[in-house]
């Protein structure tokens, strides 16, 4: 295919948002029209996804729509691509940042324009990110999103706004920094940063423990792991809901992705070398963040903590190395941005009425608020991973990798998902049943007709893919094998040389 669909893909939203700039939002017309063109906006790139998933080819583990322009004078190319682990985060992507438009577009009621040119600039970041074949271009879209979201936490953030978006942008930052030398010295020891010739080359082992800890730093505060992951509540409690699901279903994937691409597949020896730190820092995480959910009073700091626990497992899955653990960490990143999403749109929902995020303010929604409850319930289970739902798919063969790799460590994160059904159902149990202890429930409105939307096109997948994970599973299958094979063969022949 000659058309630059990805390119295509990755500029539209901020087509987009530059038609938006020029709208006006001072008239009810133009407002509208400005609503109508994000919304169309980011529904096409949904749309484009998709065909483009159509017309993957999941038998090769080779890159697809790839293209090539010259850059900074050849010293850079400017090269996008996908394979089987990039596509499914294109497609979550593109379905997420409509429902996000939906929501803003009702619930946001001041500086709407620029809210909305925010979340496309962000969403075309976000994209870059997941197509990016060079280090440099990569790099450029991974810090390119901390500007969007910086803006959408400190601007329609709550109270501790900017208190939250500095903390947010400092944290992940300074990690990035590190990240960047590593990378200006891939370049300057290997001349290229294109890292499919990177993988052919490979990295000198004698520097890619330095290396693998550079990378590290950046995407493990974006993750975010233990014990740099303070950030995230604080970010989550102040942004708008908007702000939150992005936050929890696209922004935290770059970082597992990341991990996927960089770090397992640029440096071998130092990922083998390092597995057990990344075991480590991932139980603790799990069991320690699932307590302090436990005791939090604030639902969305709950669901934030709970976002820790989760994307525990996806590191563990990462760096078993087995076909199971990886697959199945692919899939909890996809299952966490629905669940998460959900959720995060679930909170906003009682936030619009009550103005209260507080568990102790709710009580007995099942009577006054029946189509709420029943899929607040659901997203709940989900989120324990009741079997039938994405949920169970992603922990289950995660726990089967690490099963095979460590029982010890399989043994103590397996604790977490009965830690998850004790604080998510607690949730439940205080929100949803119960008597209706606060006067001011007993008049509240059920889902109107865009959230029942938003928050049904969000139950659709998360069931579908709970009962049949095949389009998933197809579509990584062959790009993980391979990921597991180049990634032995480096190590072998890393092992061979040292001995």
């Amino acid at each position: 295919m000659n058309f630059p669909i990805l390119s295509s893909i990755i500029l539209l939203p901020s087509i987009g948002a530059l038609f938006i700039f020029f709208g006006k939002e001072t008239t009810v017309t133009g407002k509208q029209i400005i609503k109508y063109v994000a919304l169309f906006t980011a529904f096409v790139n949904f749309i484009i996804s998709i065909y483009v998933w159509y017309l993957f080819d999941n038998s090769t583990h080779d890159f697809q729509f790839v293209e090539e322009k010259e850059w900074l004078k050849g010293f850079f190319n400017y090269k996008v691509g996908i394979d089987g682990i990039s596509i499914l985060f294109i497609v979550l992507t593109t379905f997420i940042t409509p429902l996000c438009i939906i929501s803003a577009n009702n619930n946001i009621k001041f500086r709407l324009k620029d809210f909305l040119i925010s979340i496309l600039i962000m969403e075309s970041l976000m994209l870059g990110v997941f197509c990016s074949l060079d280090l440099v271009i990569f790099y450029l879209f991974f810090e390119g999103g901390l500007i969007p979201m910086f803006l959408i936490i400190g601007i329609w953030g709550g109270n501790r706004r900017v208190y939250s978006a500095f903390k947010f942008f400092l944290f992940t930052l300074l990690g990035s920094v590190l990240m960047l030398i590593g990378i200006i010295f891939i370049f300057l020891s290997k001349g290229t940063t294109d890292f499919i010739k990177l993988y052919e080359m490979g990295i000198d082992p004698n520097f890619q423990n330095y290396l693998w800890l550079a990378f590290f730093s950046s995407f493990a505060v974006k993750t975010p792991m233990w014990p740099v992951h303070t950030w995230l509540p604080d970010a989550h409690v102040e942004a708008p809901t908007t702000g939150s699901v992005l936050l929890a279903a696209i922004l935290l994937k770059m970082a597992g992705y990341g991990f996927l691409r960089f770090s397992i597949g640029l440096f071998p020896a130092a990922s083998d070398f390092f597995t057990p730190l990344v075991y480590t820092l991932s139980v603790v995480a799990i069991i320690y963040t699932s307590l302090v959910a436990l005791v939090q009073e604030d639902m969305k700091k709950l669901i934030a903590y709970s976002s820790v626990a989760h994307m525990g497992y996806v590191t563990l899955g990462i760096f078993t190395l087995t076909q199971q653990g990886l697959e199945g960490s692919l899939i909890q990143m996809i299952s966490h941005g629905l669940v998460s999403a959900a959720l995060f749109f679930s909170v906003g929902v009682l936030y619009e009425r009550s103005h209260s995020r507080l568990i102790s303010n709710y009580g007995g929604l099942a009577t006054t608020m029946p189509k709420y409850s029943l899929l607040f319930i659901i997203f709940s289970l989900s989120a324990i991973g009741l079997p039938g739902t994405s949920g169970f798919i992603g922990e289950f063969l995660v726990l089967i990798g690490v099963f095979k790799d460590n029982f010890f460590v399989a043994a103590i994160a397996t604790l977490g998902v009965i830690l998850c059904a004790a604080y998510m159902l607690w949730l439940c149990k205080r929100v949803v049943f119960g008597n209706v202890k606060n006067e001011n429930l007993i008049k509240i409105k059920d889902l109107n007709k865009s959230e029942l939307f938003i928050l049904t096109s969000l139950v659709f997948p998360i069931i579908f893919f709970g009962i049949y994970p095949e389009p998933l599973l197809n579509t990584i299958e062959v790009s993980i094998a391979n990921l597991i094979d180049t990634y032995n063969y480096n190590l072998n022949f890393t092992n061979k040389n040292n001995g």
